[in-house]
């Protein structure tokens, strides 16, 4: 009997959807971040706003933190830019609650975007809410709903480099960034425009946040990583 896969829990969106005849709030994730855990030999476990925190981390061996909405500022002590927006406060405070019990057990996670975001805040950070303010362009955002392409120069020396290399080119879409960086990170990657596009906790089993979506490209290294440290993390709580 083959041996089963490493479960790697995904974070959903909260959002108004439509399908059929039908139109009403729901628990949702673009389909690349499924695939792309899957396609790293990973089982994908989808986990919504409101599931129990004790349950999941006792099924989960890995956690994806998903992109999409801005995260409310004031969570951050901050007062809101006029260009954040899209804001759900029920999945702010539960992505947050999960990722400091997370955190706290040391489960391997790899925070895209938005994701990334709540890793930073969750370890006292803050955020750059509006990063066309500093760099003058749009180029992480340059059309909405369709990703920019643009390179990033990996930080030697780093987890990130030891799976990417140091120079990698990546999907963006994110008008919002890293401020003051949260407990225990470090920088990873910065874009051309020299804005932080990674950042990582050294002292964790594999805790990486990235700006970029690299469930978005070809690419599967950092899915593929995730899912060999999720197997670690199974079979030390065996």
């Amino acid at each position: 009997m083959a041996e089963s896969r490493p479960v790697v829990g995904i974070t959903t969106y909260l959002v108004p959807a439509a399908w059929g005849a039908w139109n009403m709030e729901a628990a949702l994730v673009p389909a690349d971040y499924v695939r792309a855990v899957s396609s790293a030999g990973g089982a994908p476990l989808l986990v919504p706003p409101g599931s129990s925190l004790p349950e999941t981390l006792a099924v989960v061996d890995a956690l994806v933190f998903t992109g999409g909405s801005d995260l409310d500022p004031s969570l951050y002590a901050a007062e809101a830019h006029p260009e954040t927006g899209g804001v759900v406060r029920e999945r702010d405070d539960f992505e947050l609650e999960l990722m400091r019990a997370a955190l706290e057990r040391d489960v391997p996670m790899l925070a895209i975007c938005r994701g990334s975001q709540v890793l930073n805040v969750a370890l006292g950070g803050d955020l750059e809410q509006h990063v066309p303010d500093r760099v003058g362009t749009e180029l992480h955002r340059e059309v909405p709903g369709v990703f920019s392409e643009h390179d990033v120069a990996v930080v030697a020396g780093t987890r990130l480099s030891s799976i990417l290399g140091d120079r990698h080119d990546v999907k963006s879409h994110h008008h919002q960034g890293f401020g003051a960086l949260g407990s225990g990170l470090r920088e990873a990657a910065r874009a051309p425009d020299g804005t932080l596009e990674a950042l990582e906790d050294p002292s964790r089993r594999f805790t990486l946040g990235v700006l970029w979506h690299p469930e978005a490209g070809e690419d599967r290294a950092l899915f593929e990583a995730l899912v060999a440290e999720a197997a670690a993390y199974r079979a030390s709580r065996r």
